[in-house]
């Protein structure tokens, strides 16, 4: 985590909180973009890029983090934070998420150690189409009925995510 909050600081640093001008969906299918592109990188064995998994997975956490705070304060028609009201934002949500680690290891007994990496990208592609369908409902002013939320979504691709990254070390 300390890994990706300097990646994510250093961004900060040179584009301010652009981030505050993406809406619910963009937002989603930036992450979706980043997940595709892990299963195609592990189907294909190859990268044209010449970037690997482990830094999309970084990408994954640090936009898993953005979309809290975007669910938080809402979308901005121009950047309205400073780096620093922005780090500790970043700070609590990192933190939200992995007090949640945490508790969900506890009761899975850490089962993510056995799992495969690829797991955990089929798992953030679910989560990322749950994600849709309830934008969607939200679009048609319909409410979900039982879903945790869109908030528990991204926690969990969060947490997918930095499993990926310690795997993949």
């Amino acid at each position: 985590m300390e890994e990706c909050r300097t990646l994510f600081h250093e961004k900060l640093h040179d584009y301010g909180a652009s981030w505050r001008i993406l809406r619910p969906s963009s937002l989603t299918d930036q992450l979706y973009i980043k997940a595709k592109r892990i299963r195609s990188l592990e189907e294909k064995k190859d990268s044209k890029v010449g970037e690997g998994i482990r830094p999309e997975f970084v990408a994954l956490i640090n936009y898993g983090i953005v979309g809290l705070v975007q669910l938080e304060c809402g979308y901005a028609d121009k950047v309205d934070m400073t780096p620093d009201e922005a780090m500790a934002l970043y700070d609590r949500h990192a933190q939200e998420a992995l007090e949640l680690m945490l508790k969900k290891n506890h009761d899975y007994d850490e089962a993510w150690r056995s799992m495969r990496v690829s797991s955990y990208t089929d798992f953030i592609l679910t989560k990322l189409q749950r994600i849709k369908e309830m934008e969607d409902l939200q679009l048609k002013g319909e409410d979900v009925k039982v879903s945790e939320g869109i908030d528990s979504n991204y926690m969990d691709i969060i947490n997918y995510a930095v499993f990926g990254c310690i795997k993949l070390q």
